[in-house]
């Protein structure tokens, strides 16, 4: 961890503690810290935030740490503790601010049932996906290795075909259970900020 940044490595800490803590705890008591839409009977204010540090599974864990622990750093680096912790947050609040506004549409056009208010949401992925779509402005033409398939691609093409994949599936409905849109939203949100802080000169 000697290569982390202090937020990240905080932010890492704080999300690993979280899964193997509430994995302890009563179904009830770890399901009220994931997210409800607020017109659900189990929501709660405090979901708001809770939401951003729990994850479903050690694969979903593991994937949005590894992205955290790639793409953070930089951004820390580049921007500073203070300035990065906003965005990751910001980014989260725009994951979530997108989900919960496709939902609301969805519910009032009758494209998913009354009771899909009882699904929640969780992980980081919202500000994750906005780690990626900062890094990808910031470091456009920074090459990275892929796993699947195993190809080069630089950082800015990486992001542009992932947010379309995201917004495919999330149109089109291949793959329910996943909030794709919360992952766009997070992606949004960073652009957003980012030219805001570009064209104010912050």
């Amino acid at each position: 961890m000697k290569n982390l940044t202090e937020v990240v490595k905080t932010l890492l800490i704080i999300n690993v503690i979280m899964f193997f803590g509430t994995n302890m705890l009563s179904d009830e008591m770890k399901y009220s810290l994931m997210l409800y839409f607020p017109t659900s009977q189990f929501f709660q204010p405090f979901q708001l935030v809770t939401h951003m540090f729990m994850h479903g599974s050690m694969g979903h864990l593991f994937f949005n740490m590894f992205a955290l622990c790639m793409f953070g750093p930089p951004l820390e680096a580049l921007w500073g503790p203070k300035k990065f912790l906003f965005y990751y947050l910001f980014t989260g609040f725009g994951a979530l601010a997108l989900h919960l506004g496709v939902t609301y549409l969805e519910l009032q056009s009758g494209s998913i049932p009354a009771s899909a208010v009882n699904i929640p949401m969780l992980g980081a992925s919202g500000a994750v996906f906005g780690l990626l779509a900062g890094f990808g402005m910031k470091y456009p033409n920074t090459v990275l290795q892929l796993l699947l398939p195993p190809i080069p691609i630089k950082a800015k093409y990486f992001v542009l075909i992932y947010a379309g994949l995201e917004l495919f599936l999330g149109l089109s409905g291949v793959q329910p259970g996943v909030a794709h849109f919360a992952h766009l939203g997070g992606a949004l949100f960073g652009y957003l900020i980012i030219q805001y802080w570009i064209k104010t000169g912050k």
